[in-house]
């Protein structure tokens, strides 16, 4: 199907869609919102900083508010009381937005869970997650893994209309996704 394309451009033209090009540039400008509650948070930091050097990946500086920011990062354990805050800064950040849930405490409540009634036993009850990075606390290299699984979800993203569907955390702790209309 490209054959009558070969040999009408020079060798530095490239071709591609409009969605192909929206999504390699969102993809490759990915701003982070910190959402660091506990010692996970130690390990996100590090992905900062010089040794992993995060702005490798596409992935800029930290962002410390939510209408800047098109991922969040959940790092740490997430008691009721601070779910709300999550929910309401989830529900300011502009969309598309994507989420992250960093280590053990955020993705199933831990240890804590037996015996803490003041814990979420996930923070899929809160907010959709799009990227579990399990271990107790997960290594910096297992979260660039996180980001670059959120990179390729982002590039395989259809921009046309009428393929966009909200997952909506469900009290038992799977999300169904709904149609946007």
């Amino acid at each position: 199907m490209t054959a009558w394309i070969e040999g009408r451009f020079e060798e530095n033209v490239i071709t591609t869609t409009l969605e192909q090009a929206m999504n390699w540039a969102q993809a490759s400008a990915i701003w982070p919102m910190t959402f660091g509650l506990a010692c996970c948070a130690i390990e996100m930091m590090a992905v900062g900083a010089s040794r992993y050097d995060l702005e490798r990946f596409g992935c800029g500086a930290f962002r410390a508010t939510p209408r800047q920011a098109d991922l969040m990062i959940v790092a740490g354990t997430v008691t009721h009381k601070m779910a709300t805050r999550v929910r309401r800064l989830y529900e300011q950040m502009p969309d598309p937005k994507y989420v992250i849930a960093m280590g053990a405490c955020t993705i199933g409540g831990g240890p804590y869970f037996k015996h803490g009634y003041h814990v979420v036993k996930g923070v899929d009850l809160v907010v959709p997650v799009d990227v579990y990075v399990p271990g107790c606390p997960p290594r910096p290299e297992a979260l660039l893994e996180g980001i670059m699984r959120v990179q390729d979800k982002i590039k395989a993203r259809k921009v046309t209309k009428g393929e966009f569907t909200l997952p909506v955390p469900h009290h038992e702790g799977h999300v169904r996704p709904v149609p946007i209309t």
